[in-house]
């Protein structure tokens, strides 16, 4: 037997009490900071969560990209430049606005407009596509369901005949055409003219075709725009012509016609003296101006002046020489392209055959009416001289009739003026190119693509993959937070205010191999599992050597009662006498027919009747006895506690085994009779609310609880843990254990 100090000799009733220290806040271990070792150890604890979130996030990605149908996306761009025509007759036709941001987003309406759909539509037919055509798709097992569910129950009726208003519209035709709208995507590119034309479809090569026509279309829509605003521009010249080259003939024929029936001589005034002779001098000089202009317009038609006045006197034979050019040039584009003999070329050629034969004539007939024009100015200059004099006399009879004249000439002159400049006009358009040019043209056509656009695989796998980490590592965070189970010795610490005896491992059954954990722990003395039972007892001699402990849970289940014993086994092992109380009357560890406590206590038997020894384990221990509703009475009673005084006087070690203390009151009665108690908490099962309210009823009832001991703990999941604990499984110990 081991010596004793005199502190503990005295009665239970009047043993000191070893637990002092007040508890902390239970939740003081979530308040502290958790640094990089300490969250690398809660990866350690909870990788496999981790890994699983990491595994099946992206698995599910896969699985589900596997079940879409791929699509493709084919682009292609295009160049919107307009070109703006500077004639100020054709602004209000052909007027250009700034290239901005807003011209941009409209041409990009434009290109997914219907027109280009339809075209688009039509020339793949795409009606045709289940793609983009509901209705060519097969129906599913559910709408098969639903359709012959919804023909058994409802009776076929003939749809009334509804008139929509405007065109004729085709549900069908409209969605396909909706759908491949959406399917064709317009964006135009920030700070640039650059229209980028996308289409998506599942067959590639109609995903580059439709981008291609759609690009294609509205080149040409542009150009056949532009082209019709120039036809009539241009016909709108002609027509002008026309009718100013028909008043220029009526206004002349009339002046003729007044001057014939007055008599008038073409610039003579009808004052007399002076102002007569200067006036008809002028004539005279206008005549002579006239001569001079009719025999320029004469140098100008036989090709001797410059090729502006040619233009101001023979506008047909410049119009039939801009039309050489045209066709020498088309000839000259067709020669490169087609080769002297192509039908296409001779044509052309014969063309220009009747087109200079059209000039030479046309040259002759101008030259030959302005030949007759010096004549006749010739012949009005003589006259004029020779008829100066004669014709002072008719003066003051021509005056009154010049006035009307001079209206007139004036009114032809402004018409011949007008008639110029549209002649000009005509001219510059016949010779404008940029008119022809389109507004927009391709720059990259749409290639067929090689890789989906839809399901993006790699970045869906590593988004999924990201994602499954994330999730991974917030519910390893939620679940280390609502853990409130205890996994290490200083939680214990930390919530109940007291410290942790002992790690009590979980063996194995095959470790056991059949073996009862008392005689394993006999027969393993250098096992880990005995040296935390030493442990266990090293901690509950400190610090007044108590005899008398009551080892209690707070439920079921959490190894109380094979720490009990296991201990027993041990601490007689070490040459302690040692006795075990079985208190555990409802669910006794022992024979239920012998004699045990109860009995003593209801003295229907005595002390030393009670008392067996276990031969394998070499300890004493006294069973609990049958269970009557008195138990609790009894374990109040007088008799308890001196027998708790008479075995504290003759063991080293009095052990009792106890019910659980939060459903039994037997266990707290029992545990205010001992000198220490000890709770046993089962590794991560148990939480710390129950806990720490088990041990608040156990201090209620006046028990000394001096620790805790954690048992049932899985070796290697707390050795991955990272707690400071864990270090006592560590196999840099295996020299010093044993199993």
């Amino acid at each position: 037997m081991l010596d004793r100090p005199e502190a503990a000799s005295q009665p239970s009733g009047a043993v000191r009490r070893y637990r002092a220290p007040a508890r902390a806040a239970s939740d003081a271990s979530e308040a502290s900071p958790i640094d990089g070792a300490a969250f690398l150890a809660i990866l350690r604890r909870r990788k496999w969560l981790l890994l699983a979130s990491i595994v099946l996030c992206p698995l599910l990605c896969a699985i589900a990209i596997s079940q879409l149908t791929p699509r493709y996306t084919a682009t292609g761009s295009l160049l919107y430049d307009a070109s703006e025509y500077k004639l100020r007759e054709l602004q209000s036709i052909l007027r250009v606005d700034p290239v901005t941001d807003a011209v941009m987003a409209s041409q990009a309406e434009v290109l997914r407009g219907i027109p280009v759909v339809e075209q688009v539509a039509s020339r793949l037919n795409l009606l045709a596509n289940p793609e983009f055509n509901i209705r060519q798709r097969p129906p599913s097992w559910l709408r098969r369901a639903l359709s012959t569910i919804h023909r058994a129950v409802v009776p076929r009726r003939a749809p009334p005949a509804v008139e929509l208003p405007g065109p004729g519209l085709e549900p069908a035709r409209s969605a396909t055409l909706q759908a491949v709208r959406a399917a064709l995507v317009v964006v135009p590119l920030k700070a640039s003219h650059v229209l980028e034309v996308s289409f998506t479809a599942e067959d590639p090569v109609i995903a580059a075709a439709a981008a291609n026509i759609a690009m294609d279309y509205y080149v040409k829509s542009q150009l056949g725009l532009k082209y019709g605003a120039v036809t009539k521009a241009y016909q709108w010249l002609r027509e002008r012509r026309d009718q100013l080259r028909a008043e220029v003939r009526d206004q002349e024929d009339a002046i003729e016609r007044y001057r014939a029936r007055n008599r008038l001589v073409e610039g003579m005034h009808a004052r007399l003296g002076s102002e007569q002779i200067s006036l008809l001098s002028e004539n005279v000089a206008h005549a002579r101006n006239a001569l001079a202009e009719a025999e320029s317009r004469l140098d100008a038609a036989s090709g001797r002046a410059g090729a502006a006045a040619q233009a101001a006197i023979a506008p047909s034979v410049v119009q039939l020489r801009a039309r050489h050019d045209q066709l020498s040039g088309q000839l000259q584009s067709m020669l490169g392209r087609l080769g002297a003999s192509h039908p296409d070329v001779l044509a052309i050629r014969a063309q220009l055959v009747d087109v200079d034969r059209t000039v030479a004539a046309e040259t002759g007939r101008v030259v030959a009416a302005a030949e007759a024009e010096v004549r006749a100015d010739r012949e009005r200059v003589e006259t004029l001289q020779r008829d100066l004099g004669a014709q002072q006399s008719l003066i003051a009879q021509d005056s009154q009739a010049q006035v009307p004249l001079n209206a007139m000439q004036r009114d032809l002159d402004a018409s011949r003026s007008l008639l110029q400049a549209v002649l000009e006009r005509i001219e510059q358009i016949t010779q404008q190119q940029s008119i022809e040019a389109p507004d927009a043209h391709e720059i990259s056509h749409a290639l067929i693509p090689e890789r989906p656009s839809f399901p993006r695989t790699v970045p869906w796998m590593a988004g999924a993959t990201a994602f499954g980490l994330a999730l991974g590592l917030l519910l390893v965070y939620v679940r280390e937070q609502t853990d409130g189970t205890f996994r290490c010795g200083e939680e214990v610490r930390t919530a109940l205010g007291m410290p942790c005896l002992a790690l009590i491992p979980r063996i194995s059954r095959y470790a056991l191999s059949g073996m009862s954990i008392e005689n394993y722990a006999a027969k393993k003395p250098r096992s880990v599992l005995t040296e935390q039972l030493r442990t266990l007892r090293a901690g509950l001699l400190w610090p007044d050597h108590p005899r008398v402990i009551a080892i209690t849970a707070a439920r079921a289940q959490e190894g109380k009662t094979t720490v009990t014993r296991t201990l027993a086994r041990l601490a007689a092992m070490n040459g302690e006498h040692v006795i075990v109380v079985d208190c555990d009357f409802r669910h006794p560890a022992s024979a239920k027919r012998a004699p045990g406590l109860l009995d003593y206590l209801r003295d229907k038997a005595v002390l030393t009747d009670i008392i067996r020894k276990d031969a394998v384990t070499g300890t004493d221990y006294i069973a609990g006895g049958k269970w009557e509703t008195n138990a609790l009475g009894l374990l109040m009673s007088a008799a308890m506690a001196q027998l708790l005084l008479t075995l504290r006087q003759d063991y080293d070690l009095v052990l009792l085994d106890t019910p659980p203390s939060e459903p039994i009151t037997d266990a707290r009665i029992v545990a205010g009779l001992a000198e220490a108690t000890l709770l046993c908490i089962r590794w991560r099962h148990t939480s710390r609310h129950l806990a720490l309210h088990a041990l608040e009823r156990l201090e209620e009832a006046h028990a000394n609880v001096v620790g805790a001991a954690l048992t049932q703990v899985d070796i290697g999941v707390h050795l991955r843990s990272g707690y400071a604990d864990a270090e006592v499984y560590h196999p840099r110990y295996g020299g010093y254990f044993r199993e």
